[in-house]
């Protein structure tokens, strides 16, 4: 009987030793991975932000290979949430968000060991026109979890910091890969109703257009400013000259105004009038080197239904979106207007009645 008590107060002993010992090791971690993404923070944190987004990350099959994941109603901001269905399921939860700079989350996962929960941060930092992505995991390992990470030899920190570089590696792939998305739409035949514009104009390589037209758009957009008018809709560039011999092109940057507008006589922004056209329209939604291919299908369009360019109108481009503003490539729309040589209804004779 002594033997047995004896054994019961070794064994008592051995666990509070046990306790006390792995009771002084180190409960919280913090652990920051970071990556830098070629892409404006904008269009990172959007990503990230989007909390149905996160179903794409291969890394949860690769985990999980049968995991299911449940959305809520609201995906993205604070309070947007989704929980997974898996070996070890889970919840996240956006408690807080800066735009384009931070995101703040509570994360909740099921073990055989009962429930962890952590906080994870995001940040995004602009980097020369990319963005600095830091990403932090922290919170307190319970008692039974430093005995079972001690026990089975697992390296927390080491796991985590694989799993999270994975994250980001995903994260960099889709948003490099949806900023090259792009869509042309040939719409067809429409009338484009004109007015007055003011303007400025310059001559350059046909490579350089889409370079040189932002600081002379900037320079239109200052003048309406200054001079208080009103604006009566979106940007274009019209083809005034174009010379294949040599590969050059004379263009306007044009923003339409509500009235005719007299400028001094040394100023480079002018006004003028557009008459309505008709013209072949199309859309090209995403980046501006795109512009070749949207142009071929337009003329595709032309030739197939028997349309002509008229000489006599000047070819233009409507810039819908401003990339000031929309800093994804992929959602810039532009429409592309090819003036065409429209048939005049036929007069009918008496004896065609």
């Amino acid at each position: 009987m002594k033997i047995l008590k004896y054994l019961l107060f070794l064994i008592l002993l051995i666990f509070i030793g046990t306790a006390i010992y792995f009771g002084t090791k180190e409960s919280s971690y913090e652990i920051k991975d970071a990556l830098i993404i070629q892409a404006p923070p904008q269009v990172v944190f959007n990503k990230v932000n989007n909390l149905k987004s996160w179903d794409q990350w291969k890394v949860w099959k690769q985990k999980e290979p049968n995991i299911v994941f449940n959305h809520a109603e609201q995906n993205s901001g604070e309070g947007a949430s989704f929980s997974w269905d898996a070996k070890q399921s889970g919840s996240v939860i956006t408690t807080k968000v800066i735009p384009n700079k931070e995101i703040h989350q509570d994360v909740a996962v099921k073990t055989g060991r009962g429930e962890v929960n952590s906080k994870m941060d995001w940040q995004f930092d602009e980097v020369d026109g990319n963005t600095y992505v830091s990403f932090i995991l922290k919170g307190e390992h319970s008692l039974f979890d430093k005995v079972y990470y001690s026990i089975s030899g697992t390296d927390f920190n080491t796991d985590l910091h694989l799993i999270k570089q994975a994250i980001l590696r995903d994260i960099s792939k889709e948003v490099v890969e949806d900023m090259k998305r792009y869509s042309i739409h040939v719409d067809g035949v429409t009338q484009y109703g004109g007015g007055y514009y003011m303007y400025v104009t310059s001559a350059a390589k046909q490579d350089q257009v889409r370079e040189r037209m932002g600081s002379m758009m900037g320079e239109v957009r200052r003048f309406i400013s200054r001079n208080n008018l009103s604006d009566a809709g979106n940007p274009f560039l019209l083809f005034n000259e174009i010379n294949p011999s040599n590969n050059t092109v004379i263009f306007s940057t044009c923003f339409p105004v509500r009235e005719k507008v007299i400028t001094p006589q040394s100023s480079p922004v002018l006004c003028d009038f557009m008459e309505p056209v008709t013209a072949v329209k199309t859309s090209l939604k995403g980046n501006y080197n795109h512009f070749a291919e949207a142009y071929d299908e337009a003329r595709k369009y032309m030739d197939k239904n028997g349309y002509q360019q008229d000489p006599q109108q000047k070819v233009f481009e409507v810039y819908v979106t401003n990339p000031d503003s929309v800093v994804n490539p992929a959602e810039w729309l532009t429409e592309i207007y090819i003036p065409i040589i429209s048939t005049p209804e036929p007069v009918l004779e008496f004896n065609d009645i």
